[in-house]
């Protein structure tokens, strides 16, 4: 299999050694618009660099699209044009437009459409979800300090959409009511957001989400009938807490050392061989991305009343 890394940033160098120690892969190129940032990466992989994706060769399999997401529609739709499976890295496009657009043609030409929503691919998250039947609430906290890379969107698009994608997976239901709060900060976008989601099984889901905080946090709280679980994401560690003849007991499981992008990767290249369905695909980015845009249209209509 024969694969391209298209964006040589700080996403783009992390999928490129992740692509390129997958068993049976050859990292065919590496594309940035910084030829300089292309021939850097490209020669840490013995690769031939381009800094345009039209030049990408023939031959080529799959692509990994980790650019601003405004390119993603522009490039993703290039690359299926060309018969390439492609991983777009989260939001899969900048409109819900775009992502259908991005879906229909991946569905018309039968090819692979993975969107790199990584915390999936956390094994503490997917230990979590496993043992989750029906989840009554969750309760999501996800703050970083403040970082120039990602600013070109909110936080909602930036931070939030990971935790937005978790709890659609865990409710397994429609979303019938979204409301929000959010402000600016640091930029003229929305820095801090607060949402709370209702889904048709009854199950509401509370995320916070901040890229102007002092510490970084991952936590996941989710709650149903016999069982409490809580979740640092960045640990790798779960607590849970049930009663047992009237006490309460409580066990904790660490899955350290996981690596949810190179797990990831590996889930796009059994897709791409057909030895696995899609793990996560377009639709499912399309899910989250729609539930990010109503979010962030929710906080900025409430500042228009406020501001």
């Amino acid at each position: 299999m024969k694969a391209v890394v298209i964006g040589a940033g700080h996403m783009g160098r992390y999928h490129a050694d992740k692509l390129a120690a997958c068993k049976g892969v050859t990292l065919a190129g590496v594309v940035d618009a910084d030829a300089g940032r292309a021939r850097e990466l490209a020669a840490r992989h013995g690769c031939p660099a381009f800094s345009d994706y039209g030049q990408i060769p023939e031959k080529i399999d799959a692509a990994i699209i980790a650019v601003p997401t405004d390119r993603h529609h522009e490039i993703g739709m290039a690359c299926l044009e060309r018969g390439l499976h492609v991983l777009v890295e989260k939001p899969i496009a900048a409109s819900v437009e775009e992502a259908d657009a991005l879906i229909a043609l991946a569905e018309r030409r039968r090819l692979v459409l993975q969107v790199g929503h990584v915390e999936r691919y956390s094994r503490a998250f997917g230990a979590l979800a496993e043992r989750m039947d029906r989840p009554l609430f969750v309760d999501a906290e996800r703050l970083s300090g403040f970082k120039q890379r990602g600013a070109e969107v909110d936080v909602v698009l930036d931070l939030m959409i990971h935790d937005l994608d978790l709890a659609a997976a865990l409710a397994r239901a429609e979303v019938l009511e979204v409301s929000a709060c959010g402000f600016r900060v640091l930029t003229g976008d929305i820095d801090i957001a607060n949402a709370r989601i209702e889904f048709a099984n009854g199950c509401v889901a509370n995320l916070s989400a901040s890229r102007v905080s002092q510490s970084a946090v991952r936590k996941l709280r989710v709650f149903q009938s016999d069982l409490y679980v809580s979740a640092d994401l960045q640990a790798g560690t779960l607590r849970y807490v049930r009663q047992a003849a009237g006490v309460i007991a409580q066990t904790e499981e660490r899955y350290e050392g996981g690596d949810a992008l190179a797990a990831q990767a590996a889930a796009f290249v059994a897709a791409v061989r057909g030895e696995a369905p899609v793990r996560l695909d377009g639709r499912e980015g399309r899910r989250a991305l729609a539930l990010a845009l109503q979010v962030g249209r929710l906080v900025r209509e409430r500042l228009e009343r406020f501001e």
